[in-house]
């Protein structure tokens, strides 16, 4: 973590970025102000590098973990801007939960925490034991058997409710079979997949 201060914020951010090489939308940083003398206060920010968010996110998840009274390690990659945190413990099964939702459910609270703190969205994948690996695999035998279905038919299948990432894996799988298109559609929880015909 590095702090810039500036009479004000857009001082501190040119600041940051002309030091660091890089541009105002690559820049995460937290806004404060600083006391110099007695009177007078500066516009600060911290600026992070992406470190501290995944050493951030990993506190996160062990906290959580320690609270619950399992114990647990964690393994973390960056992979296409996608922090993925993988969670081995003594008790698996009670994190991923029935149909994973427990999993789930620790993942949205992670990229809340922090998103909160560091006031910039990112994008976290926690799996357990390969549990979400096996769940993507699935899902896309069951895209791809489906998309077969609706070319043959030319009738819209649509999945039931289901979270971003398990999504992505629908549209990356049907992506290159012809006269075949998937859709996102409906808000928050209720976000579904279609798969649709097209002449």
């Amino acid at each position: 973590m590095k702090t810039y201060t500036g009479k004000t914020l857009e001082d501190a951010v040119l600041a940051a970025c002309e030091d660091l090489g890089v541009s105002e939308s690559e820049l995460t940083y937290i806004e404060h102000t600083k006391k110099v003398g007695i009177f007078s206060k500066k516009v600060a920010i911290d600026v992070f590098e992406l470190t501290d968010i995944i050493r951030y996110a990993e506190d996160y998840v062990l906290g959580v973990t320690d609270a619950l009274g399992i114990e647990s390690t964690l393994k973390t990659r960056l992979d296409d801007d996608i922090i993925r945190i993988t969670i081995d413990s003594t008790h698996n099964p009670i994190l991923i939960g029935k149909n994973g939702k427990t999993l789930q459910a620790l993942n949205e609270l992670t990229k809340i925490a922090v998103s909160n703190h560091f006031h910039r969205r990112f994008r976290i994948l926690l799996d357990i034991n390969g549990y979400k690996d096996n769940k993507y695999g699935k899902l896309r035998h069951i895209a791809r058997k489906c998309a077969y279905e609706v070319q043959k038919t030319k009738t819209t299948y649509t999945f039931e409710p289901m979270p971003a990432d398990e999504r992505r894996a629908i549209h990356n799988a049907c992506g290159g079979i012809s006269h075949i298109k998937t859709e996102s559609v409906g808000e928050g929880n209720h976000r579904q997949v279609k798969i649709i015909y097209i002449k």
